[in-house]
């Protein structure tokens, strides 16, 4: 998984900025010899650039925007690959259009292209450094899932209290899940579980009169 390259330059400083650029790396992240040190020469004459030999090993979200943006070039999708940084670790946004084919029914596609990065990330050479966890997002799908999970709650809860029967949802991920717990944590008269097998749980919305 290293990347190895002999680059040249009139110093050390720019052979070294040479091999960052054809690495895709940072400066501080390579690792490098120098092979043979510049020559200024004599008015010019015989003067003879550095030569080094630089590797890099790639970190964890290197290789995951690897893994992201080889799937989106092997679908021929156009797409913008952005890294941010969030609470929980690394997250990878991708914007376009097309883009929307890897997010799937109710982004099963798209828990399962994020699984496969993060497996991506897991393959870095340095054992040492801790890897992050990297959420994948497609033209903001999560959010504007979020947010329909979180009327979905409120509105099934409502009807839970108006009606005094318990509503069952559909199945969903656990981060879907946790997003209806969440939710109703705090809501009046009501209360929640999770019931069935994990390929298949679904959370029950009921009612609990003794929730204040």
């Amino acid at each position: 998984m290293r990347k190895e390259t002999i680059v040249t330059g009139k110093t050390v400083d720019e052979a070294l900025l040479n091999a960052a650029n054809e690495l895709g790396a940072s400066v501080e992240n390579l690792e490098y010899t120098v092979l043979e040190e510049p020559k200024k020469g004599l008015f010019g004459i015989g003067a003879s650039p550095a030569k080094l030999q630089v590797s890099y090993a790639p970190t964890a979200i290197d290789l995951a925007v690897e893994f992201v943006k080889t799937t989106l070039k092997n679908m021929n999708i156009d797409a913008e690959v952005i890294v941010s940084d969030t609470e929980l670790g690394k997250k990878i946004d991708v914007l376009g259009a097309g883009a929307g084919v890897l997010i799937g029914h109710h982004g099963e596609t798209l828990d399962s292209f994020q699984h496969l990065t993060n497996l991506a990330a897991n393959r870095t050479e340095n054992k040492k450094a801790p890897t992050p966890k990297i959420s994948v997002d497609i033209e903001s799908y999560r959010a504007k899932r979020e947010d329909t999970l979180r009327a979905l709650a409120r509105r099934m809860a409502h009807k839970v209290v108006k009606y005094k029967r318990s509503v069952m949802l559909e199945p969903m991920n656990p981060y879907e899940r946790r997003i209806i717990h969440a939710e109703l944590q705090s809501f009046a008269g009501v209360n929640t579980n999770s019931i069935g097998s994990e390929s298949n749980r679904k959370v029950v919305i009921y009612l609990d009169e003794n929730k204040k």
